[in-house]
């Protein structure tokens, strides 16, 4: 296995605690510009491995916009208290629109019954809309959040971290080790490993990711978000995993870890969103249960 380490600069800074919401509080009660350079094979592929891995992974959430529409899954595992719920995603997601649709689905009684609907997400810069969300909402109604405004900028609140925040996270990356080749369903990737600084990513981000990261550097206890990142020979990201940690309120306050994992593969399908008519979306209170 090869084996480089790189370090670059940048370490956690205290913020606010973080309340566990939306989803994740459900659950918990119950529990860039592309880079033109790169070296070539030859075959017109980009050769990963010979590149800086800061180069590589600043350069990721690039080569999805060039990539467009991939197929997505999504998991989502919290830990709190010695109790794990884990939400689990699949859908599509338009990386050059920065807009996916997702079905989310929450393990058995998490919202406190054995057969709670999955939850339809659509995502798009600076929003959330989710139907099935919560308790007194009408079947056919979505309801909207504005991710800037969230103190985790939609990294964990939906049950899934945007895929192109994902990506962009890594602009923030440091102290990178690069683990060497894997197969990930049949396809050679490269894996690094390393720490993602929230602050320096939502600084390097794309106009549309900036807002809701800026917040999520603000909301989160550690800004220092350690990951493993796939890429395959191309350059594009198909899979990374995130450890994100905060302190949760209440009567009793603890440190929450929530692990969010994204794959994506099936590059080049097509996604269509469609997001709601100011008429279908609910603005009234939302129940928890």
């Amino acid at each position: 296995m090869v084996v480089q380490q790189y370090r670059d600069g940048g370490g956690a800074r205290a913020a606010r605690a973080l309340a566990v919401a939306g989803v994740i509080a459900v659950t918990a009660g119950c529990v860039g510009e592309v880079g033109a350079g790169g070296g070539s094979d030859g075959s017109g592929q980009r050769a990963v491995a010979a590149e800086r891995p800061f180069d590589v992974l600043g350069r990721a959430a690039g080569v999805l916009t060039e990539a467009g529409g991939a197929e997505a899954r999504t998991s989502m595992e919290t830990a709190a208290g010695g109790t794990r719920v884990t939400i689990r995603g699949e859908g599509t997601y338009d990386f050059r629109k920065q807009m996916g649709r997702l079905t989310v689905v929450l393990p058995t009684d998490a919202a406190g019954a054995e057969d709670h609907r999955p939850i339809t997400e659509l995502l798009a810069p600076g929003a959330l809309y989710m139907k099935n969300r919560g308790a007194g909402v009408p079947d056919d109604k979505w309801v909207r959040i504005d991710t800037t405004a969230l103190e985790d900028g939609n990294l964990v609140t939906g049950g899934v971290t945007d895929p192109m925040a994902a990506a962009e996270l890594l602009r923030g990356a440091g102290d990178v080790t690069y683990e060497g080749k894997t197969e990930l369903a049949g396809v050679t990737v490269h894996h690094y490993r390393g720490i993602a600084d929230m602050d320096r990513a939502a600084r390097a981000a794309s106009p549309q990711s900036r807002g809701a990261l800026s917040a999520a550097a603000k909301g989160f206890s550690k800004d220092a978000v350690p990951f493993d990142a796939y890429l395959d020979e191309e350059g594009r990201l198909r899979k990374v995993r995130h450890r994100f940690s905060f302190s949760s309120q209440g009567q009793e306050a603890a440190e929450v870890t929530v692990v969010s994992t994204l794959s994506l593969y099936g590059f080049g399908a097509p996604v269509i969103v469609r997001l709601p008519d100011e008429d279908d979306i609910y603005t009234g209170e939302i129940r928890q249960g």
